[in-house]
């Protein structure tokens, strides 16, 4: 019995060390209700929805790609702007692709939230007009037509819009962009000494750079940046190495410039903003006091419907939950960003924990309505009422998990992973923790003490020693 308490004792002492770390305190009054419970959100990751911030969102062009090549490339553009975002410190950032299609059709869009910053245009100063780095050969024959009008006589109004209409066929996409992109560095060429900029791609860039100078030696690659060309050189050569170098007849600071900004993010489709939208701190303070309030009410109300219908087993079941609720608070502020969404999951996982001491509480009454002891009756309860547990809250895991993974929002993406997590802790707290409650009391099931602590419910089951 005294290691049951022990196990008990210790249980009470991991409570208050993990509300400890997360920030629960009690603050106790003279006057009622004599204390007073709070959780300083301030240390917790707290999403756009109750930290106020900024939501933006930008129109990718994505109508010259394939369904396929759409996809990779806005998860190109994601990672680019993530660490772009990243680089100017916002705490917290969301960078997500929202599709708008199966196929691609310029419908795709790139939201990105920023919590903390209410400045619109001091937002999208952080994101910044990151450059598109293209690589387009010269078609020679168009080339060679264009030079022919312009060496006309006269130019006329119609020679003019013939060369304006040739010059958009003038340039041939190679399909070699910013999303091959490994590195760039601002170097010296070895001859001129001439400040350029060296590109380093990756492994599918690199084969792909090796075919295109492999199949148009002797022409011209013209090497775009934000749509305009910076630089012309001519093929030589098959270029298997996976550099190229850009020159044209930069100073120092501006090659080291746009190194760095390719570094940073060389864009593999062009953006555009298409909406904006600020959401103050104050409203996220209310929304985030109001869903604390709810959770506080839903663990009152359960606890007082518990501590009522089975007593002394309510009791323990309340006290479990409120490990159950240090537990969450203490994983959320390591591993997880709270938004409104989030706290709703918590709640509704709080009811998952409540249902899974009813189930064990249920089936303790039918072993005592079978004339088993108490202690025995709450240990065959517990190893009873486990199958059933394990089968609905796997279920409910599943559930979490396919919610998470086809969630086209941060929203839905943060209930399933908040809900993942309570699920999973409400297993552990209902099946140990009350248990390890329950066992530590000691109660032998004989006394009137016995048979009033133990509730109505368990009352009415026809047990000879009760």
């Amino acid at each position: 019995m005294w290691g049951k308490r022990l196990a008990a004792l210790a249980l009470i002492i991991a409570a208050f060390v993990v509300g400890y770390f997360a920030d629960i305190r009690v603050a106790f009054k003279k006057t009622f209700p004599f204390a007073v419970v709070s959780v300083n959100m301030a240390t917790y990751r707290l999403g756009l929805d109750l930290n106020g911030g900024t939501h933006l969102v930008y129109q990718a062009d994505t109508s010259k790609l394939s369904a396929a090549d759409a996809s990779d490339a806005m998860t190109a553009l994601r990672d680019v702007i993530e660490r772009r975002v990243n680089l100017f410190g916002v705490a917290e950032p969301l960078v997500q692709v929202e599709k708008g299609g199966l196929v691609g059709g310029g419908e795709d869009r790139l939201i990105v939230e920023l919590p903390g910053v209410t400045n619109v245009a001091a937002a999208i100063q952080l994101i910044g007009q990151t450059p598109v780095l293209e690589f387009k050969l010269v078609d020679d024959t168009v080339a060679n037509q264009i030079r022919a009008l312009q060496g006309t006589a006269s130019t006329t109004a119609a020679t003019q819009k013939q060369i304006q209409d040739l010059e958009q066929k003038l340039f041939i996409d190679t399909g070699l962009n910013g999303r091959f992109l490994t590195r760039a560095v601002a170097d010296f060429n070895q001859q001129t000494g001439e400040p350029e900029v060296v590109l380093t791609f990756n492994s599918e860039g690199q084969s792909l750079f090796a075919k295109i100078t492999k199949g148009n030696i002797g022409k011209t690659l013209a090497i775009f940046l934000d749509g305009q060309p910076i630089s012309s050189p001519v093929i030589k050569e098959e270029i298997t190495g996976g550099t190229a170098v850009i020159s044209g007849g930069f100073k120092i600071d501006q090659a080291k410039t746009l190194a760095r900004d390719l570094n940073y993010g060389a864009l593999p489709v062009s953006i555009k903003l298409e909406s904006t939208e600020t959401i103050g701190p104050s409203l996220g303070e209310n929304a985030l006091a109001a869903g604390l309030r709810s959770g506080i009410i839903a663990y009152l109300i359960i606890a007082l419907f518990l501590i009522i219908w089975y007593r002394l087993p309510g009791l323990m079941a309340s006290l479990s939950l409120l490990f159950y609720v240090s537990l969450n608070l203490f994983i959320f502020k390591f591993l997880v960003t709270l938004t409104s969404a989030g706290i709703a999951g918590f709640i509704l996982s709080i009811g998952m924990a409540v249902d899974a001491n009813i189930l064990i509480f249920e089936r303790m009454k039918e072993e005592l309505r079978r004339g088993r002891a108490l202690q025995d009756a709450i240990k065959e309860g517990f190893a009873r009422a486990w199958t059933s547990i394990r089968d609905s809250n796997l279920s409910s895991i599943i559930t979490a998990i396919i919610l998470y993974w086809f969630a086209s929002t941060s929203l839905i993406q943060g209930f399933a992973f908040v809900f993942f997590i309570g699920v999973i802790t409400s297993m552990f707290t209902a099946i140990v923790v009350s248990r390890t409650l329950l066992m530590a009391i000691g109660a032998k099931g004989e006394s009137k003490l016995s048979k009033f602590l133990f509730g109505s419910g368990f009352l009415k089951a026809k047990n000879p020693q009760l």
